[in-house]
Parts: structure tokens; C-alpha cells; sequence
């Protein structure tokens, strides 16, 4: 079997929406017009902080995928101004949000017991307001949102081979910037963070045979197992990564921006940041590189992402482990695309209907847990009841 990174063809059931006249179409999926309608037609659940469960209408898989969102559409309407990473959430909105994923992760596994049959991960991306709505790669929906996903690790093996030169496949690879500059710097950083639950992956282990996939991206395999997901102290150690990973970032692109700039305002681990940052000459040097090119070429210059852009999943590798990574430098690839697996997605309505009775069977599965668990109330739409 060769290994390598897969391009799986998606179906979906073409959305009825109608753009008003003048705005492009990721603009208008980012208007509290559009969310209602994701609550109408394709909403799960929601609950009184606010978030939401519902179906991928254009989705990554139709085995298993879903999100869940934290819907500030209403109550935020400055686009720039929502909660787009999970610091930013208030503390008991991110409990139950927390609470949420374990659920829905642990049916998963169940649903999904062999992991040489079925790819499962769940993760978050970074919204970042770095780049105008209307630039490509810029996702749709402004908001705080997750994925939920399976994939079928037999149709992954008979997809072709993906284009290995695919730009958004090589966020973590031998093309990243801190791959490439700062590995040892970064490590180092990483190694230093406060964790018990999270052990830092042995080199190789974490990657999945068929794709070869993640490459080059700091990786913690979870001791415990699913069980330490039902513990605190894991998702605070979920948030101590993504802690770490913004501090590094915001203050390598600080030193870009402006040579020898002070340590950025509210850093989370200000004493790392200037004993194994701001004094690393490795991590000012690749500033200093970076800061150069910016000044000469305008277009490299425009592609970078001043504020923290990442992905970050937990998932389960072939040896039936959970691991835990965070991606750096995001160009704005999908989640799955961390893992090797480039989603194409087609307009098919009859495909999508094939498989959607399964999907909803399951969606409605994980609903009645979260529900059970008080964590929302069931959303009735035209394709399922409130219950």
C-alpha cells in the first residue's frame, strides 16, 4: 500500500440560498441571515450559552461530521469583534463547550471502536481578522466553531493519491516557516509548558500510514486515553498548547513587524517568552529573515497572517492512541488536511441523499447524549423533530 495524502470526493445537497445582489458569497455566510438559516435547516441543538450543534451541509464527510458553534450572530454584530479561539471564550460558556466535545468525542469511539477501519478527529481552527472577508482561503463563518469527523479509512485507501504540492498540505511540513527556521526554538518552548496529561509524541508515531500525515507538527499523545478526556485537567492542558503556541507566535511576528519590539501585551508564560524567545538568536535571526523579505517583496508581505492562525485536534492515530497537535503558519487549509486527507467537495444531490439517512441517525445519536447530559435542547427542521 502506498502511502500519501488522499483526495476523497464529498457529495452534497446543493444550499437554496439566495446572496443578495452586490455581496460575494462569504460575505453573505457570515451575516446573522445566514446562521439563521443554518439553525433552521440543518440546527441539532442548541443551549442558553449560546451554542450551537448542527450539520456540515457542506460537509467533509458523510460518515460521521459535524460542528458545533458558538453563536455570537446576534449579539456581536461587528464581524472583527466575535470570539474566534478558544481564549476568548468566557470560562462557563468553554465549560460546557468542553463538555460537548468529550460527549460527542467518546461516541465517536464507540460508534467508531477499530481504528484500522475508521479516521476520527475533532478540532478547532483560528478565525483570525488578519485578512479582508473577501480574500480567498478567509473561512465563512466568522465564528468559534469545531469539527467533528469520520472518515472510512477503506475509501481513503482506494482515493487517489492528492497533489503533494498542494499548498494547504504543507502547513506543518518541510515548507513551514517555523519547520524550516525555528524547529529546535520551537520545541523547546513547547517542552517547557506545564503538562501531565499531554506527553510529547515519540518521532513517527503519531502519523497515520496511509496519508504519512502530520508532518513536521509538535504532537502530545494523551496519556489515558478517552478517559482523561472526562478530566479537567486535560482540557486545561488542551488550552496550555494553544496558550504556548499564541505567545510564540505573537511574539515571533512582534520581532517581524518591528525590530527588537517589546514582549506583546497579556502573553500567557511572559518568563518563556524572554528566556527562550526574545534571547534565542536562532528566533530573532529567522525574524530578522522574515522582516527583510517583507520589506522587498510586496507579496510575500501580504500573505502573512499578523495574529496567531492555527488548527488544533485531537485524534485517533493507527495504534487506537489519541494524540493531540496544533498547526503553525496556517495558509487557510481545512482541519482534515492536517491529517493528509484533501476533502473535494461536489454538488450531488442524489449521492448526499444515499448516505444522509445513515448520517442523521447518528447526528440525532450524539444529540440525545448532549441532551441527556443537560448540555441544549433539541432544534426540529424540515429532516428531523426537536426530540
Amino acid at each position: 500500500m502506498s502511502s500519501g495524502p488522499r483526495e476523497i470526493v464529498t457529495p452534497f445537497r446543493p444550499i437554496p440560498l439566495d446572496v443578495p445582489e452586490g455581496m460575494k458569497p462569504n460575505e453573505f455566510f457570515n451575516s446573522t441571515e445566514n446562521l439563521n438559516d443554518l439553525v433552521h435547516n440543518n440546527g441539532l441543538l442548541q443551549n442558553p450559552e449560546g451554542l450551537l450543534l448542527y450539520r456540515k451541509a457542506l460537509g467533509h464527510s458523510n460518515e460521521f461530521d459535524t460542528s458545533i458553534i458558538y453563536n455570537t450572530s446576534q449579539s456581536i454584530l461587528d464581524p472583527l469583534g466575535r470570539p474566534v479561539r478558544r481564549t476568548q471564550v468566557p470560562e462557563q460558556v468553554k465549560h460546557v463547550w468542553n463538555r460537548m466535545n468529550q460527549i460527542i468525542f467518546d461516541y465517536m469511539l464507540e460508534r467508531y471502536p477499530d481504528p484500522d477501519q475508521h479516521l476520527v478527529l475533532a478540532g478547532e481552527a483560528s478565525l483570525d481578522a488578519t485578512w479582508p472577508l473577501t480574500s480567498p482561503g478567509v473561512p465563512s463563518i466568522r465564528m468559534l466553531h469545531n469539527h467533528f469527523i469520520v472518515f472510512d479509512k477503506e475509501a481513503l485507501k482506494n482515493a487517489p493519491l492528492a497533489d503533494a504540492d498542494n499548498p494547504n498540505l504543507t502547513d506543518g511540513g518541510q515548507h513551514s516557516l517555523f519547520q524550516a527556521h525555528m524547529r529546535d526554538v520551537y520545541r523547546a518552548f513547547f517542552d517547557d509548558l506545564d503538562l501531565e496529561i499531554l506527553q510529547p509524541c515519540q518521532a513517527g508515531s503519531c502519523k497515520i500510514a496511509l496519508t504519512g500525515y502530520p508532518q513536521g507538527l509538535p504532537s502530545w499523545e494523551v496519556r489515558g486515553g478517552a478517559a482523561a478526556l472526562k478530566e479537567v485537567r486535560f482540557w486545561k492542558e488542551y488550552d496550555i498548547i494553544l496558550k504556548g503556541f499564541i505567545d510564540f507566535y505573537r511574539a515571533f511576528f512582534g520581532q517581524v513587524s518591528t525590530r527588537n519590539s517589546p514582549m506583546p501585551k497579556d502573553v500567557f508564560f511572559p518568563a518563556l517568552v524572554e528566556e527562550k524567545l526574545l534571547f534565542d538568536n536562532d528566533f530573532l535571526k529567522a525574524a530578522k529573515m522574515v522582516r527583510d523579505r517583507c520589506i522587498k517583496d510586496a507579496k510575500y508581505a501580504n500573505s502573512i497572517r499578523w495574529q496567531p492562525a492555527f488548527k488544533q485536534l485531537i485524534y485517533r492515530n493507527d495504534a487506537g492512541k489519541l494524540i493531540v497537535t496544533i498547526s503553525q503558519n496556517s495558509i487557510g487549509n481545512a482541519i482534515t488536511e492536517l491529517l493528509g486527507v484533501v476533502v473535494k467537495r461536489t454538488p450531488d444531490a442524489d449521492a448526499y441523499g444515499a448516505a444522509e439517512p445513515a448520517l442523521i441517525e447518528k447526528l440525532l445519536e450524539a444529540r440525545r447524549r448532549l441532551v441527556e447530559a443537560d448540555l441544549g435542547t433539541g432544534i426540529a427542521t424540515p429532516y428531523w423533530g426537536a426530540a
